[in-house]
Protein backbone atom coordinates (compact mmCIF):
# COMPACT_ATOMS: atom_id res chain seq x y z
CA UNK A 1 0.00 0.00 0.00
CA UNK A 2 1.37 3.74 -1.00
CA UNK A 3 1.34 6.78 0.90
CA UNK A 4 -2.28 8.72 1.05
CA UNK A 5 -2.68 12.30 0.93
CA UNK A 6 -5.47 14.48 2.13
CA UNK A 7 -6.37 17.98 0.70
CA UNK A 8 -7.55 20.92 2.55
CA UNK A 9 -10.68 21.85 0.45
CA UNK A 10 -12.83 24.13 2.73
CA UNK A 11 -12.12 27.43 5.03
CA UNK A 12 -9.64 29.02 2.72
CA UNK A 13 -7.99 26.39 0.70
CA UNK A 14 -9.43 25.64 -2.48
CA UNK A 15 -11.43 28.19 -2.52
CA UNK A 16 -11.43 31.20 -5.17
CA UNK A 17 -11.98 33.46 -2.53
CA UNK A 18 -8.40 33.47 -1.28
CA UNK A 19 -6.75 31.89 -4.39
CA UNK A 20 -8.58 33.16 -7.23
CA UNK A 21 -5.79 32.25 -9.52
CA UNK A 22 -5.52 28.73 -8.96
CA UNK A 23 -8.27 26.30 -10.63
CA UNK A 24 -8.69 23.71 -7.59
CA UNK A 25 -10.90 21.27 -8.86
CA UNK A 26 -8.50 20.48 -12.17
CA UNK A 27 -5.65 20.38 -9.17
CA UNK A 28 -7.87 17.75 -7.31
CA UNK A 29 -8.29 15.66 -10.87
CA UNK A 30 -4.87 15.24 -11.29
CA UNK A 31 -4.24 14.14 -8.05
CA UNK A 32 -6.92 11.85 -8.48
CA UNK A 33 -5.91 10.81 -11.64
CA UNK A 34 -2.02 10.10 -10.55
CA UNK A 35 -2.90 8.56 -6.89
CA UNK A 36 -4.93 5.91 -5.54
CA UNK A 37 -5.95 7.55 -1.92
CA UNK A 38 -6.81 11.12 -2.38
CA UNK A 39 -9.12 12.35 0.78
CA UNK A 40 -10.57 15.80 1.04
CA UNK A 41 -11.47 17.68 4.24
CA UNK A 42 -13.28 20.40 4.61
CA UNK A 43 -10.52 22.40 7.23
CA UNK A 44 -7.28 21.52 8.66
CA UNK A 45 -6.99 24.50 10.36
CA UNK A 46 -3.86 25.95 8.46
CA UNK A 47 -5.43 28.77 7.11
CA UNK A 48 -2.03 30.87 7.36
CA UNK A 49 -0.09 28.12 4.80
CA UNK A 50 -3.40 27.23 2.42
CA UNK A 51 -3.58 25.28 0.15
CA UNK A 52 -2.31 22.44 2.45
CA UNK A 53 -2.14 18.71 1.51
CA UNK A 54 -0.64 16.01 3.87
CA UNK A 55 1.25 12.84 3.18
CA UNK A 56 0.81 9.84 4.81
CA UNK A 57 3.72 7.50 4.88
CA UNK A 58 2.58 4.03 4.05
CA UNK A 59 2.14 1.50 6.65
CA UNK A 60 5.70 0.05 6.20
CA UNK A 61 7.16 3.35 6.99
CA UNK A 62 4.47 4.85 9.57
CA UNK A 63 5.69 1.33 11.77
CA UNK A 64 9.53 2.19 11.21
CA UNK A 65 8.38 5.50 12.80
CA UNK A 66 7.51 7.95 9.42
CA UNK A 67 5.15 10.80 10.29
CA UNK A 68 2.62 12.16 7.84
CA UNK A 69 3.94 15.81 6.40
CA UNK A 70 2.29 18.96 5.89
CA UNK A 71 2.21 20.42 2.66
CA UNK A 72 1.86 24.30 2.38
CA UNK A 73 1.14 26.36 -0.27
CA UNK A 74 0.44 23.76 -2.97
CA UNK A 75 -0.56 26.57 -5.27
CA UNK A 76 0.73 25.80 -8.80
CA UNK A 77 1.43 22.33 -11.30
CA UNK A 78 5.35 22.26 -9.44
CA UNK A 79 3.75 21.59 -6.34
CA UNK A 80 1.15 19.22 -7.39
CA UNK A 81 3.16 17.47 -9.82
CA UNK A 82 6.30 17.44 -6.66
CA UNK A 83 3.50 15.68 -4.08
CA UNK A 84 2.69 13.23 -6.86
CA UNK A 85 6.10 11.91 -7.92
CA UNK A 86 6.40 12.10 -3.77
CA UNK A 87 4.29 9.72 -3.25
CA UNK A 88 5.21 7.74 -6.44
CA UNK A 89 8.46 7.29 -5.02
CA UNK A 90 7.17 6.42 -1.21
CA UNK A 91 6.64 9.00 0.50
CA UNK A 92 7.25 10.05 4.38
CA UNK A 93 10.27 7.46 5.52
CA UNK A 94 10.83 6.23 2.43
CA UNK A 95 12.03 9.34 -0.37
CA UNK A 96 13.29 12.57 0.55
CA UNK A 97 10.51 15.34 -1.15
CA UNK A 98 11.34 16.90 -4.35
CA UNK A 99 12.31 20.17 -3.87
CA UNK A 100 9.21 21.65 -4.83
CA UNK A 101 7.53 19.85 -1.83
CA UNK A 102 10.18 20.32 0.74
CA UNK A 103 10.78 24.29 0.17
CA UNK A 104 6.87 24.06 1.07
CA UNK A 105 6.84 21.38 4.30
CA UNK A 106 4.78 23.50 7.35
CA UNK A 107 5.38 21.93 10.90
CA UNK A 108 2.44 19.98 12.29
CA UNK A 109 -0.05 22.20 13.56
CA UNK A 110 -1.34 21.37 17.19
CA UNK A 111 -3.93 20.10 17.36
CA UNK A 112 -7.46 20.83 18.87
CA UNK A 113 -10.82 19.61 19.90
CA UNK A 114 -12.21 21.27 16.76
CA UNK A 115 -9.84 19.80 14.28
CA UNK A 116 -9.91 16.05 12.57
CA UNK A 117 -6.79 14.36 13.11
CA UNK A 118 -4.79 13.29 10.18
Amino acid sequence: MTSRITVCRGCCCGTERKHPEVDHDRQLRVLREHLTSVRVADCLDACEVSNVVVVQPSPAARAAGAKPVWVGSVLDDDAVRGVIDWVGAGGPGLAAPPPSVAERIVPTPAVTQDQPVV
